[in-house]
C-alpha cells in the first residue's frame, strides 16, 4: 500500500532523509548526465530529486498517487505536482523522454497495470529509472525511512518485472550503503562508506537503480483507451494533502486525453 505523502515530506526534512537525498541523487544523475531538451516526469514520490534538472529540461511534471495525498512542489513557484491514478497517467502516448519512479514500484498495488501505462507514455527513444529498496540492503530492514516499507527488490526481480512489462534492462548500480542512523558519526562518514562500500560491498546497497529502455518491437495493447484525464495543477491545495481521495476532486477534471 502507499506510504502518506507527509511520512515522507517528515522524512526528508530530516537530517537522515537530507543525507539519503544527497546520495540517491548524484546516483540518479550518473545515469541520466546529460537531460537537455527532455521532458521529465516523477511517479511516486520523486520531487526531491527531481529540481536538479531545472535549468535543463524541457519541462519537469510530477505524479503522486492518489492514495498516497499531494504536496505543492517546487516551493514558491507554480505547481507542478498534480494527484493521478496509477493505472491511468494523465500524459500522452510517447510523451515522456525521461521516466523517474521513486518510492512507486515498492508500493504498488496495480503494480503491472502503472508498468503498462509507464511504457505507453514513455517515448521510443526515452529511458525509464527505477529507484527501490534492494532486498540485501540494511535500508529494507529499518522502518523508520521510506525505504523499509512496501516490497524490497533483488536486482533478479527488477530484471524480470521489466522485461515482463516489455522494457529491456540497460544498466543496474546501487546504492545507500551507510546504515539508516542519524548518529551525528554516520552523517559525517556517510560519503568515505558509500565509496568503501561501492568497492568492497557492491551487492550490500540499500537502493537499486535499474534503467530500462521499451521494446518497441514487442507491444500489444493493453487495452483500448477512449477517454484520458488531462494534467491539472493543484495550486489551491495547501502545503500538504494526504489521505484517500480528500485531494482527488479538486486536480482530477475530464477532458481529451
Amino acid at each position: 500500500m502507499w506510504s502518506d505523502v507527509v511520512d515522507f515530506n517528515r522524512f526528508y526534512r530530516s537530517r537522515l532523509g537530507k543525507a539519503a537525498r544527497g546520495i540517491v541523487q548524484a546516483e540518479i544523475r550518473a545515469h541520466w548526465p546529460d537531460v537537455n531538451g527532455c521532458t521529465i516526469a516523477g511517479i511516486g514520490y520523486a520531487t526531491p530529486y527531481l529540481k536538479q534538472f531545472e535549468g535543463e529540461a524541457n519541462r519537469i511534471l510530477a505524479i503522486m498517487p492518489a492514495h498516497q495525498g499531494v504536496t505543492h512542489w517546487p516551493r514558491g513557484k507554480p505547481n507542478r505536482v498534480a494527484l493521478a491514478d496509477e493505472t491511468s497517467l494523465p500524459f500522452d502516448d510517447l510523451s515522456i523522454d525521461r521516466l523517474l519512479l521513486v518510492h512507486a514500484l515498492e508500493n504498488s498495488e496495480h503494480l503491472r497495470a502503472m508498468m503498462r501505462e509507464c511504457w505507453r507514455v514513455l517515448s521510443g527513444h526515452g529511458r525509464l529509472l527505477a529507484v527501490v529498496p534492494a532486498r540485501r540492503g540494511i535500508w529494507a530492514r529499518s522502518e523508520r525511512t521510506p525505504f523499509g516499507h512496501g516490497k524490497p527488490y533483488s536486482k533478479y526481480q527488477m530484471e524480470k518485472l521489466l522485461k515482463d512489462s516489455l522494457f529491456e534492462p540497460l544498466l543496474t548500480t546501487r546504492a545507500l550503503y551507510m546504515p539508516p542512523s542519524d548518529w551525528d558519526l554516520v552523517l559525517r562518514t556517510g560519503p568515505a562508506v558509500e565509496r568503501i562500500g561501492r568497492r568492497w560491498c557492491p551487492r550490500l546497497g540499500g537502493a537499486l537503480f535499474v534503467e530500462a529502455h521499451k521494446q518497441v518491437y514487442a507491444a500489444t495493447p493493453a487495452r483500448r483507451v477512449a477517454f484520458r484525464p488531462r494534467l491539472v495543477p493543484v495550486s489551491e491545495i495547501g502545503p500538504a494533502v494526504a489521505g484517500r481521495g480528500r485531494a482527488e476532486p479538486s486536480v482530477r477534471v475530464g477532458g481529451a486525453g
